[in-house]
C-alpha cells in the first residue's frame, strides 16, 4: 500500500475536478510514503491549424432562449432576428455582413410548452390552439431560414444529456470546428466550483479533456460501453453552452 501526503497544494485541488484523471508528480520519502508536489491535469487538446484566411469573413448565428409560446415571447422579435438573419433589415453597411451568414444554430429553449397539456388525454379547443401556436411559428421561422440558406438549422435542446442528438453537437463549418453542449454539464460542474463564471467552467472542461466529468455520478447519462462521447480529443475552435442566465464571450490563445 501506498500511502500519499499532499502538502500546500490548494491552488491545484478544485472542489469540481471529480472525475477527471490527473496525474501526481513528487517523490517517495525516507519513510516510504510518495509526497505530492504538483497535480498535473490532461491541458489543452490539440487542435487543427485553420486554412489561411480568402475572401470575406464567414458568420455562424448562435440563438438561445427565444422561448415561443411563452408569456414573454414576441412574434415581433423573432421576425425582426429573421429579417436580420436573412439580409432584409439594416442598412448598406449592416446587409453585407448578414449576407455572410453561412449558418444558425439554435442553442435551446426555442419553443416552450406547457408539459401539462402533454398528458395523453382529448384536448379542449383552447388548449389545442397553445400546443399548437408555438409550432406554427417554429414551422414560420424554419420555412423562411430554409429558403435563405437551403438548409436546416442546427438544433439543440435542455434534453437529459442521454439525449445525445439533441443536448452535445460537433460540427465543422468553413473549416473552423464548432462543439456545443445544451449546459447540463456546467450546471452540474457548478455545485462543485468555486469559479466566479461559468465561462471558467467551460475553460477547465477544454483542459480537463472532458465536458462532463461529474457524469453519470452527480449528472444523470447512459452508461456507455464502447466509446465515451464527452472526451474532447480535438480542441474545438468554437465551444459554446445554450441556454446561460446571460451572454458571455471568453478568447485564449494556445501557449508554446
Amino acid at each position: 500500500m501506498i500511502r500519499l501526503l499532499i502538502f500546500s497544494l490548494s491552488r491545484y485541488l478544485h472542489r469540481d475536478s471529480r472525475g477527471n484523471v490527473v496525474a501526481l508528480h513528487g517523490k517517495e520519502t525516507n519513510s516510504g510514503d510518495f509526497l505530492v508536489e504538483d497535480i498535473l491535469e490532461a491541458g489543452l487538446p490539440p487542435q487543427l491549424d485553420l486554412p489561411t484566411k480568402s475572401g470575406e469573413d464567414k458568420y455562424v448565428v448562435l440563438v438561445s432562449g427565444l422561448n415561443v409560446g411563452s408569456s414573454s415571447s414576441n412574434p415581433l422579435q423573432l421576425q425582426l432576428l429573421v429579417d436580420h438573419i436573412t439580409s432584409h433589415l439594416g442598412d448598406k453597411k449592416e446587409q453585407p455582413s448578414a449576407a455572410e451568414i453561412v449558418q444558425v444554430i439554435v442553442a435551446g429553449n426555442f419553443v416552450q410548452i406547457d408539459h401539462g397539456l402533454l398528458n395523453g388525454q382529448n384536448l379542449v379547443s383552447k388548449d389545442q390552439s397553445k400546443l399548437h401556436e408555438p409550432i406554427k411559428e417554429l414551422d414560420i421561422f424554419l420555412t423562411q431560414i430554409v429558403a435563405a440558406f437551403e438548409h436546416m438549422p442546427f438544433f439543440m435542446d435542455h434534453q437529459p444529456i442521454t439525449h445525445l442528438g439533441h443536448a452535445l453537437i460537433l460540427i465543422s463549418l468553413m473549416w473552423a470546428m464548432f462543439l456545443g453542449i445544451s449546459g447540463q454539464n456546467i450546471d452540474d460542474l457548478e455545485k462543485y466550483s468555486e469559479a466566479k463564471d461559468k465561462l471558467k467552467f467551460m475553460e477547465r472542461t477544454l483542459r480537463w479533456r472532458h465536458l462532463a466529468p461529474t457524469a453519470p455520478n452527480t449528472l444523470g447519462c447512459y452508461l456507455f460501453t464502447d466509446t465515451v462521447p464527452f472526451f474532447i480529443k480535438s480542441c474545438p475552435h468554437v465551444y459554446f453552452v445554450g441556454e446561460p442566465e446571460k451572454s458571455g464571450v471568453s478568447y485564449f490563445e494556445f501557449q508554446d
